[in-house]
């Protein structure tokens, strides 16, 4: 028997979030959740990236945000980020031939740097 359960109250499966739309502060669409990436030793969530601009998957540019920095909104059904559409374009970015930059403490280090957070790595 297969237990299917992608929300509770308060949990909900990382699956779930993955395309989950991303408003500004004026609930204004930005992107989506392209993906979550969990501390492995902690189990916390460390950042989201969100997949902003481009059609139909192409010309996509690719954010790293410190989780905290989303706020999910019920009557909008996604999330709130805490940071003007100018900061997020300002931040450190990647494209899908880029992803490597993922496996890059110091751009790690400069994504934090930029959203004033310190990093989940500590």
């Amino acid at each position: 028997m297969q237990i299917v359960l992608d929300e509770t109250h308060d949990l909900i499966a990382a699956e779930k979030v993955d395309g989950t739309k991303v408003y500004d502060a004026s609930g204004e669409k930005m992107g989506t959740v392209k993906s979550l990436m969990i501390n492995k030793q902690t189990g916390q969530v460390a950042h989201a990236i969100l997949s902003i601009g481009g059609f139909l998957g192409m010309g996509e540019d690719y954010h790293t945000v410190p989780w905290e920095k989303l706020d999910y909104d019920t009557e909008l059904g996604g999330y709130k980020l805490d940071v003007s559409e100018e900061k997020l374009k300002s931040a450190p970015t990647f494209s899908a031939e880029e992803v490597t930059a993922l496996n890059d403490r110091e751009f790690e280090h400069r994504v934090y740097h930029h959203f004033g957070t310190p990093p989940y790595f500590i």
